[in-house]
């Protein structure tokens, strides 16, 4: 629920560009309700807000490079929200950076399926209001940044990261990561950067030495041997 109030607080930050970039109320409540994908919204919004309609094809493309991602997530997530096709499909949408970490942060199955629903829905509803309510008082609200609403998405995002930051190849994927995203950020168009990091991870996990294997302590031994 902490996860769910910081990343719904930026919402309001997004209802408050997106019509400041020309989009109207209902324009905007609908983009968080269908895309609902915080990264992606803000890239569409950035390119369509620098260059109009005729801007539009590459805000869309944008939006869906950076959402990639949520592929990636859905294919780890899948055995972990249900075995049923309804299941899988209602968790489609709720596929998120946030509700999959603090599904995969849980130690049994049944946490996980509590933590992936708890968090995707509890983020979705609180999302849309805080879209809405910075939408309607963008003017008056002023500019997010003035309220720190800026810093609540990396705020949460290191929240959900510092936990399995305990040993150093998580440590070194992640710096590793991150400076790849800032060195390419001011060159490539929003959401490449970020795939491109993602490869630092598979680089590791490919190239990098194997985890070391035990033995569980159920095995029998037979006749002497291990």
């Amino acid at each position: 629920m902490g996860v769910a109030l910081a990343t719904s607080a930026y919402g309001v930050s997004f209802g408050a560009l997106a019509t400041a970039s020309g989009l109207d109320v209902w324009q905007t409540c609908v983009l968080s309700l269908l895309m609902f994908t915080g990264g992606s919204q803000f890239a569409f919004i950035g390119v369509f807000g620098a260059g109009g309609l005729a801007a539009l094809p590459t805000a869309i493309a944008s939006a869906a490079m950076l959402g990639v991602r949520n592929a990636a997530y859905g294919m780890r997530m899948a055995p972990v929200v249900g075995t049923t096709f309804w299941r899988r499909v209602g968790a489609v949408h709720f596929t998120i950076d946030e509700s999959t970490a603090i599904a995969l942060a849980q130690s049994s199955g049944h946490a996980r399926r509590v933590g992936f629903w708890v968090t995707g829905i509890a983020i979705y509803v609180g999302w849309n209001l805080t879209t809405l309510v910075g939408a309607l008082l963008g003017d008056v609200v002023g500019d997010p940044k003035a309220y720190g609403l800026d810093a609540a998405a990396a705020a949460a995002f290191l929240a959900l990261l510092w936990p399995r930051l305990r040993r150093r190849q998580p440590i070194a994927v992640g710096v590793a990561a991150a400076v790849v995203a800032t060195v390419l950020t001011p060159f490539l168009m929003p959401g490449i950067p970020v795939l491109i990091a993602a490869l630092v991870a598979i680089a590791v996990g490919w190239f990098g030495p194997a985890a070391p294997t035990a033995e569980p302590d159920d095995v029998p031994e037979r006749e002497g041997l291990p």
